[in-house]
């Protein structure tokens, strides 16, 4: 059984999912569906036409986008922090002396202050599109942990697939989906070469390294998104 119940989490590719547009009227059903793991691509939340129709579609979508996007990123916190408890009990990897080292190499995304997301200086749009870009990013490091790290309790192919429907539902939720970065073949390519060439001793810190960040920029998903939801101003 899944570990998300009721996300079915589909393998669309994040062009297909760009390129779907359906008519106005269908926009807040679309993404709905999108929000709670329908398969297909998920419907843009933005469009440029100013009618007010199509205002009224956008927040109605918004209205279902948001609070479904933010049960996902609870859920997704949730488990890596439930994997990661799992590997410091069972494998006693919570600390190492080359922690700092090996995180400073791996690059992995994190929410700063000048992303938008802190509620000192919020910035809606910039801060979607810091979470979209970096759930694209995060997701050659899930697969790199679920081809590496058995759990005896979580389906981690479950986290990867679900990562990446909500980095493409956040995504529609940008004015201009094109802006958020995500990372190319060759990119994941590369970063895959790097992570499965490492050492068996280090193997098990790297697993580490990236639960806990990928926990941490779950957690504040979590409050952006929240925030959103609680603040925006909904005329439907």
């Amino acid at each position: 059984s899944p570990v998300f119940p009721g996300c079915g989490c589909d393998r669309t590719t994040p062009a297909a999912a760009a390129g779907a547009r359906p008519p106005r009227r269908a926009a807040a059903a679309a993404a709905a569906a999108a929000a709670a793991g329908a398969p297909g691509a998920a419907a843009p939340l933005h469009n440029a036409d100013s009618s007010g129709e199509a205002e009224l579609d956008e927040a109605a979508a918004l209205r279902t986008a948001l609070p479904d996007s933010l049960r996902l990123a609870r859920l997704l916190r949730d488990r890596a922090a439930e994997l990661q408890e799992e590997m410091c009990d069972r494998l006693t990897i919570c600390a190492n002396s080359v922690e700092m080292l090996l995180h400073n190499n791996l690059n992995l995304p994190k929410v700063t202050e000048e992303d938008g997301c802190l509620l000192a200086g919020f910035d809606e749009d910039k801060c979607l599109r810091k979470i979209s870009s970096g759930l694209y990013t995060f997701q050659t490091y899930l697969k790199y942990v679920q081809e590496t790290f058995i759990s005896e309790n979580q389906n981690i192919g479950s986290l990867t697939y679900s990562t990446e429907h909500l980095a493409r539902t956040i995504r529609q939720m940008v004015m201009n989906p094109e802006e958020v970065i995500i990372p190319d073949a060759d990119t994941q390519k590369s970063l895959h070469t790097k992570l499965k060439s490492t050492k068996a001793w280090i193997e098990k810190i790297t697993i580490h390294l990236i639960l806990r960040d990928f926990t941490s920029f779950m957690e504040k998903t979590v409050r952006a998104v929240r925030y959103m939801k609680n603040t925006r101003s909904f005329s439907v």
